[in-house]
């Protein structure tokens, strides 16, 4: 019996790209479009709306500062500016790059800070209920920040300790670099180690 289960279990240990690949998939079909449908309520109007945000934007994003500045943008400074902009580019270019598999790791640790930070505003910007928040180990599992998000984190976790597995552009890049470093270090006369 301890043999089969060895077999088995020597097979799942050589599958190294399925975690990944797994999570990436989940990713895409839980998260992707909940981010991009996020960003896309911030965007203003037209092509210039990709940088000049609506109000909407930093009403999610620093609903403290907006309530002191009587809900107009304008009376933000720029710091406010550069962060509410980069916080909406990469809340649809971070989900777009671990679905597709580049620059997985980096992608992947970036939306566990934005999902930290979006945490932090829901619960000291918004001030949503505890019910919202929810508690481990309370036999409930639908709280969004401390049940949902933890699960988000921990598919994003995979990705940052495991990479994009092997159907990614990481793969891809990673493949290409490596048939060509061959060829150049014959010519060089370098060894490759």
């Amino acid at each position: 019996m301890s043999q089969l289960y060895t077999r088995m279990t020597a097979t799942l240990d050589r599958a190294d790209g399925l975690l990944p690949t797994l999570a990436r998939l989940v990713f895409a079909g839980v998260l992707l479009f909940y981010f991009w449908v996020s960003a896309m309520t911030k965007l203003g109007d037209g092509f210039a709306g990709l940088i000049w945000l609506s109000d909407t934007a930093y009403v999610q994003m620093f609903p403290k500062a907006m309530e002191a500045a009587g809900y107009d943008a304008s009376q933000l400074g720029a710091g406010y500016w550069l962060v509410a902009v980069a916080g909406t580019w990469a809340e649809f270019l971070l989900p777009l790059m671990i679905v597709v598999g580049l620059l997985t790791r980096m992608s992947a640790l970036g939306m566990i800070v934005f999902v930290g930070v979006q945490s932090y505003v829901d619960i000291f910007g918004h001030g949503v209920s505890a019910e919202t928040i929810g508690t481990w180990f309370d036999h409930l599992a639908g709280g969004a920040i401390a049940d949902q998000r933890a699960f988000w984190v921990l598919i994003l976790l995979v990705l940052v300790v495991k990479g994009a597995g092997p159907i990614s552009v990481d793969a891809a890049i990673r493949s290409a670099f490596q048939s060509v470093t061959p060829k150049a270090a014959r010519v060089s006369g370098v060894q490759p180690r």
